[in-house]
């Protein structure tokens, strides 16, 4: 697909959700904060840059856009959770560990226990839950939940969008019931009042992410009339201000992130560090950052064999060379590397003897105490990235120095 294809779609300035489209088939689903822009972006000179060879595959393998529109970002957010669930897009799936994508649950009730909402990530969907303990039979079902919306691949935009829904509907989260935490939530309205007040939170916040906000304000409206009917104003205009707060939902900070989240969506950075003692038990680790998240699952261990000595940039060389025979573990957008000109010239000589000539390059430059001190690399890759770039290279560090401890013991032992 091409950017002529696009000029033809009129295709809205609003927030939605879009669809990349393959003889009528569900390529890819993502969210906006205006459909227009973003789904121009896909077809900018930077393209390279700013999303990952998946990505580019994918648009190329288009032939079509769709869209659905949304009243704020933040439904946008969540019907794009519905529908990646729903149809399993390929592109979706393909580009991202699903087991680190979240889901908001709802727990079951219990006898003088409230039901929750949490964030949980999918790989600790079936464990059970602190002072919550699975009855009988839910060993072999699905965990301790009453409903389960998602996945959201995105973390930071899920928490943002997790505490609008709860300056709307007050609920009890692991956080909340916490001593020291009750009376800061009590002060800012973020605990229920009464029983029936949470049990009617719990059932709108569901009908919310099941995209039934017509629904919630049609049942509020009712409400809000029969306490006008009674007389008891003051609930009613509780009421009047949660129906406004519906239709006027304030995501400011969705929208925030979601414009930097053009930047780091669907990159991968890996980071790479060698660590050994005067070049004993030499070791290097790969540390993976994607979506502005720690992938600890795939992370990289590596067993410095050719080098002897303490040539960091040999050992750099042959980690690199070792890692990208891996085509199957994903193609990096952004190598990170531990040091200075050198380390970069040698990240460049392995990525052009592999010819992916697409990845880019940075290097972090310590001072005597082994703090970041500067960058290197292209300005503008760090300038959208840098927090991340720094994640990724102090986990390295870490990560290399606990698996040079281990080895370093192990050979203490034998």
């Amino acid at each position: 697909m091409n950017s002529q294809v696009l000029r033809k779609l009129n295709i809205p300035k609003g927030p939605g959700v879009y669809f990349f489209m393959k003889k009528g088939s569900i390529l890819y689903i993502g969210k906006a904060t205006s459909l227009k822009d973003r789904t121009k972006s896909y077809f900018s000179s930077n393209i390279i840059n700013s999303r990952g060879p998946l990505i580019i595959q994918m648009v190329n393998e288009a032939d079509n856009i769709k869209w659905q529109e949304t009243d704020s970002v933040l439904e946008a957010l969540i019907l794009e959770a519905s529908l990646i669930k729903k149809y399993q897009p390929k592109y979706n799936t393909k580009e991202k560990d699903n087991k680190s994508f979240n889901y908001v649950c709802i727990t079951k009730p219990t006898p003088g226990v409230l039901a929750k909402v949490l964030v949980v990530r999918k790989r600790n969907l079936k464990r059970p839950l602190p002072n919550l303990p699975f009855t009988k039979g839910e060993e072999k079902g699905g965990g301790p939940y009453s409903a389960i919306y998602g996945p959201f691949p995105n973390g930071n935009l899920l928490k943002e969008a997790m505490k609008i829904v709860r300056r709307i509907f007050s609920y009890i989260d692991q956080d909340s019931i916490k001593k020291q935490n009750k009376e800061f939530y009590d002060q800012l309205k973020l605990n229920p009042k009464d029983l029936n007040e949470y049990k009617n939170n719990i059932k709108n916040i569901q009908l919310f992410f099941e995209g039934k906000k017509k629904n919630i304000i049609s049942n509020l409206k009712k409400e809000m009339m029969s306490f006008a009917k009674d007389k008891e104003f003051e609930k009613a205009n509780e009421i009047k201000k949660r129906i406004f707060a519906l239709t006027h939902i304030n995501d400011i900070s969705l929208i925030k992130g979601e414009i930097s989240e053009r930047f780091i969506s669907e990159y991968r950075m890996e980071a790479y560090d060698v660590a050994h003692m005067s070049g004993k038990n030499m070791v290097g680790v790969m540390t993976v950052v994607e979506d502005g998240e720690i992938k600890k699952s795939e992370y990289k261990k590596f067993i410095i064999k050719s080098q002897t000595g303490t040539n960091d940039t040999g050992a750099l060389e042959e980690i690199l060379s070792r890692r990208l025979r891996h085509t199957e573990w994903g193609i990096p957008d952004l190598i990170i590397v531990d040091g200075g000109k050198a380390q970069i010239n040698v990240a460049k000589r392995v990525i052009n003897k592999y010819q992916f000539l697409d990845i880019n390059i940075v290097s972090v430059l310590k001072d005597d105490k082994h703090k970041a001190k500067e960058i290197l690399g292209d300005k503008n890759i760090i300038n959208k990235n840098e927090k991340y770039i720094l994640l990724a290279n102090s986990e390295a560090h870490r990560f290399a120095i606990t698996f040079h401890k281990k080895r370093r013991n192990k050979d203490f032992i034998k």
